[in-house]
């Protein structure tokens, strides 16, 4: 697995993952950090001279910074994928000595167990968000 800054490109397949419009990817892509992971494999096109890498994306996260905290905006994909992408924002906090944030619904468990895996603790209850109760979830450098 692959990890790599979002480009506008993405925008579709992060939608996908995402369930929004595309064309709130692609805000997104250029208002805050976006990393994706992706599997490359290689494709074995018949008519192609040589073999061309094609790309499977696992998942993304999206993340940006205020109150002296990063702030984890939107995580999804596989749950492999999810915890490996959990670590660039710990790891960008850390760079910068900030604490890291991250909320997850009440009904992710695949996303609460990659968050725990990825070393955040559970702080308590967070916000109502789309009608659905979240969990905080916190992790210092």
């Amino acid at each position: 697995m692959d990890v790599r800054d979002a480009v506008e490109e993405d925008a579709e397949s992060i939608a996908a993952l995402a369930d929004v419009p595309a064309d709130v990817v692609r805000n997104l892509v250029h208002d805050r950090s976006v990393r994706v992971a992706e599997r490359k494999q290689a494709g074995n096109d018949p008519n192609a001279d040589t073999d061309a890498l094609e790309s499977e994306l696992l998942g993304f996260v999206s993340f940006d910074v205020h109150d002296q905290t990063v702030h984890v905006t939107q995580v999804g994909g596989t749950k492999e994928a999810c915890e490996r992408l959990l670590s660039e924002p710990v790891r960008f906090a850390a760079s910068e000595g900030l604490d890291v944030e991250l909320l997850v619904e009440q009904t992710a468990t695949d996303l609460q167990t990659a968050a725990q895996a990825a070393g955040f603790q559970e702080a308590g209850d967070g916000p109502v968000f789309r009608g659905s109760a979240t969990i905080r979830y916190y992790q210092e450098p």
